[in-house]
Order: C-alpha cells, then structure tokens, then sequence
C-alpha cells in the first residue's frame, strides 16, 4: 500500500510540474539575406582596326601575335590599305605566326604587275591584279561575307570622295580597290563604280570598325611621322603626301578607339619590304607594352 501511495504521489507531482511550466517553443531563426547575383562579366564585341601605310603595314602581323600571346582575339577586323591586306588573311584563319611566316616567304614581285603605259596616260604603274589574285589565292578564294571573322576593307569611291566599306563579295578585289594608291595602283570598278586606296578617307578606319558593332576598339596607327621622313622613291613622296592629309582625319577617328597602338617604325619607308622583320617586330613591342592599358580599359568596360 505504501509503495502504492508512493507511486501516485510521484505522478501527481511530474503532472502538476508539467501543468506549471510553459511549453518550449524551438528558436526562430531568421533567414540568411540572400545574397545579390554576381553578374558575369559583359562580353564585349572586341575590334582589331588596322590602319594603311604600304610596307609599314607588317607592323599589324607583330600586333596580331601579341594580342594573341595574351588571349586577345579580336570578334571584328577592319582594314584600310595595307590594314585590309593583312586583316583579309587574318580574319580567314591565318595566326599570328602563320602571318608572319606569309610575310617573311612573300616576293614583292608576286604583288606587283607593271602596267604598260597607254600613250602616256596610264593612271598607274602597277595594275593591282597580281595583289587581287595573290590574296584570293591565300584566302582560297573565300568571299568577305564568309571569312571566320567578320571583315570589312574600307575604299574611297573616286567620283564622289565618299568612303565605302566592302563586307560582301570577292575578298581580293576588295583588297585591292582599298589598296589602290593614286597613280601607283591603277583605280578598280566595281559595279560602275571607281575605287581608289582607303586611306584617302579612314587612315585608320576606327568609325567603320564601331559601324559594324564593336563595343571595345583597339586601332593600330602605323602611318609615318612628316618629320624626318625618307622620301626615295615616288611612292614615298605618294605616302608622304597621304600622312600629311590624314594627320587631322587620324585626329577625330583615333579618339573614339579605346586603345590606340603606333609601331616604333621610325623613318621606314613606305616601299621598304626589306624593313618587314624589323617592322613585325615593332608591332610585338609596341602591342606588348600597350597590353596593362588594354587589359584594364577591357576589364573597366565590361563592369560598366
């Protein structure tokens, strides 16, 4: 009986224990902020404008190879004069390297065909076809509009003094009508129309490259300084001439690039094919240095 009573009196304890303390209730527990998406960096449409200047044009294949040693690979390529030739082959596939062994094996004979005077009125020495066919035979005769990268050339309609900017079409004429220095190459028709070099209008086509969608323009200027300058020959005079007109177009299309890379050429001539290592070699250097602004305006803009 007593440990009956016992019993009982311990149950009646643990109840009225129970009755007496207020439920537990877990903790709350506030929720974690969610933390703000990290967006990825803006992918930016990069363009490679390539400026003219005859044999001083190598300089753009050792630009080329730099960009490319740091993973630069540009989404538009854009050309004028000598910028068109050597943007033709790169943006059908040629690297760096490739352009460069191109450079090193090419015969200046190769690109030139001398034009018969006609009674003494020849509108120049050289036809241009032989540079027409040297560059569709390099590109195997792919047309613009199927190049690997998208490509324009940039030419100067005679008639009118208007610039043009070839995106669709044969690649080599192209070429050559963008290339065609007055009274050096003879002038190109195309479709009625007559083309002279590109340079006469867009030294360095830096407004046709943001023409065609690029976000962030890197502009390769390797036109001479007047100062100092071999004139040798009559294309040297020719080109000489040319700097001196485009100084001031080159001073409204250059600001609107977001990095502007000029090749240490010094006094090379503009006939000087002899200067093409030396010239390639510029252009690495000159790129190579330009390479922090380059990576930071890059990284600044795709945080913009």
């Amino acid at each position: 009986m007593f440990s009956r009573r016992k019993a009982l009196v311990a149950l009646s304890g643990l109840v009225l224990a129970g009755c007496g303390s207020e439920p537990k209730v877990p903790p709350v527990i506030a929720a974690a902020p969610t933390p703000a998406p990290v967006l990825p960096p803006r992918k930016l449409r990069i363009a490679l404008a390539l400026g003219g200047g005859a044999a001083r044009g190598f300089a753009h294949i050792g630009v080329i190879k730099a960009l490319e040693a740091q993973g630069i690979v540009p989404d538009i390529v854009v050309g004028t004069s000598a910028g068109s030739v050597v943007g033709s082959l790169y943006a059908y596939g040629y690297n760096g390297f490739q352009l460069q062994k191109i450079a090193l094996d090419m015969d200046e004979a190769t690109i030139s065909d001398w034009a018969m005077p006609f009674f003494g009125k020849s509108t120049g020495v050289l036809k241009g076809e032989a540079l027409q066919s040297y560059v569709n035979k390099a590109v195997h005769n792919t047309p613009l509009e199927k190049l690997k990268i998208p490509f324009g050339c940039v030419a100067t309609d005679l008639k009118n003094g208007e610039p043009i900017l070839f995106r669709r079409g044969n690649t080599g004429l192209a070429v050559r009508a963008s290339s065609s220095v007055p009274s050096v190459f003879q002038p190109v028709t195309i479709n009625g129309h007559t083309y002279v070099d590109g340079g006469l209008v867009a030294p360095v086509p830096v407004r046709f490259a943001k023409e065609m969608g690029a976000d962030f323009i890197i502009a390769v200027n390797i036109s001479s300084a007047t100062e100092g300058q071999k004139v040798a020959s009559s294309l040297d005079v020719l080109m000489q001439t040319f700097t001196i007109m485009g100084q001031r177009l080159n001073q409204f299309e250059l600001k609107d690039a977001d990095v502007v890379i000029t090749p240490p050429l010094g006094t090379m001539g503009s006939s000087d094919f002899n200067g093409r290592n030396l010239a390639i070699l510029a252009g690495e250097q000159a790129a190579a240095a330009a390479m922090p602004q380059i990576k930071a305006k890059l990284k600044a803009k795709q945080q913009a």
